[in-house]
């Protein structure tokens, strides 16, 4: 069985680009642009993984996570997106299992998507 992950990301282009190269490695993609919309993804598919941005128009990051702590015990792992830096407390706070800062290197994120998956 596919792991599944969820994209949420404002960028389309970026969501499209993580698509590919998730789906090239084996994963099942699920995307939405906004955390509203991941919001209803989640509900409708259980994810493995979620990637999430931090700053998106309807829900950010931020609510998106504690929004999702509220529904769902546990959570799945988490990587953050963000274009901020020195916010590792904050999201460990939040329940996050790991960021990383735009823009980056897509293999760094295929390697931490691969190890929390317990693929490595």
């Amino acid at each position: 069985m596919n792991k599944k992950i969820l994209v949420i990301d404002d960028e389309p282009e970026l969501v499209k680009a993580l698509k590919i190269r998730l789906e090239t490695k084996g994963y099942e993609v699920i995307t939405a642009f906004n955390g509203e919309e991941g919001m209803k993804k989640v509900q409708e598919e259980k994810s493995h993984l979620i990637i999430l941005d931090v700053q998106m128009p309807a829900m950010d990051g931020y609510r998106f996570v504690r929004e999702l702590k509220k529904r769902l015990d546990p959570i799945p792992p988490i990587i953050v997106l963000t274009a901020k830096d020195k916010l590792q407390d904050l999201f460990e706070l939040e329940g996050v299992t790991d960021y990383i800062i735009k823009p980056f290197e897509h293999q760094e994120l295929l390697d931490r998507v691969s190890k929390l998956l317990g693929q490595d």
